[in-house]
């Protein structure tokens, strides 16, 4: 009977100690698997990051070489007479809506920044932050209201500028920005300021979290021109009398 036991006993702990083995091995396989892959993710990651570097210097050399051709079409034109005036000032006018000539002018200052009013437990924290679409609202609203120019950072606002979310950060014009924001737009200061502060407009919406805002009137006001890359790969223009 003691034999019977003991032979019991024996044969437990064999598969104790088999069992443990078993999983030690499974959770090395486990953890290895996962390694592989984080490693595999990070490969990709680099390889699309360096494909992204690399188109973005060749959209920067492409608007090197557009901005020369532009430079000798305007140095061309200044020899030719007659209607030479009427051109140039027509090609000025033209590079003032695309937001490609820096200037001044009057108008406001905006300066944003995530709230500082203390978190009761529970409240979402995200809606003490400013956000892309936070952003991009305010700058909606002033060239609704007039706005001739309008630059984040001092990054200027055209046509084809990105306000997207990345993180923590804001991307515009391909550029990371964290707070605090300083937009400033040129126009009318009076309407422009009256517009940012009427009642239920999106600076009193953003005031309900705390988020902390500025709005100063500006006698004169430097905008700096876009200088990103600028192509078009589907847009075709149409050609007169065809």
């Amino acid at each position: 009977m003691r034999e019977k036991l003991r032979a019991n006993i024996m044969i437990a702990i064999i598969c104790f100690i088999l069992g443990f083995m078993l999983v030690t091995q499974f959770r090395s396989t486990e953890k290895s698997g996962s390694a592989i892959t984080s490693l595999q993710r990070v490969q990709e990651l680099t390889a699309q990051l360096k494909s992204l570097m690399d188109e973005k210097e060749k959209l920067q050399g492409e608007v090197k070489e557009l901005r020369n051709r532009l430079t000798e079409y305007e140095n061309s034109a200044s020899k030719i007479s007659g209607v030479t005036e009427a051109m140039k000032k027509e090609l000025l006018r033209a590079r003032m809506v695309a937001g490609l000539v820096e200037g001044y002018g009057p108008g406001i200052t905006i300066t944003l920044d995530d709230s500082n009013v203390p978190r009761q437990p529970g409240e979402d924290p995200n809606l003490f932050l400013i956000h892309d679409e936070d952003i991009l609202k305010v700058v909606n609203e002033l060239f609704a209201a007039g706005a001739e120019a309008v630059s984040v950072n001092g990054q200027r606002i055209i046509a084809t500028t990105e306000i997207r979310c990345v993180g923590p950060t804001i991307i515009i014009n391909s550029i990371r920005m964290a707070p605090p924001f300083t937009i400033d737009a040129i126009g009318d200061p009076e309407y422009l300021e009256s517009s940012m502060k009427m009642r239920g407009g999106i600076i009193e919406s953003l005031q309900v979290f705390g988020i902390q805002v500025s709005i100063k009137k500006q006698e004169k006001i430097y905008m700096p021109a876009y200088t990103g890359p600028i192509q078009f790969k589907y847009f075709v223009p149409e050609k007169a009398g065809e």
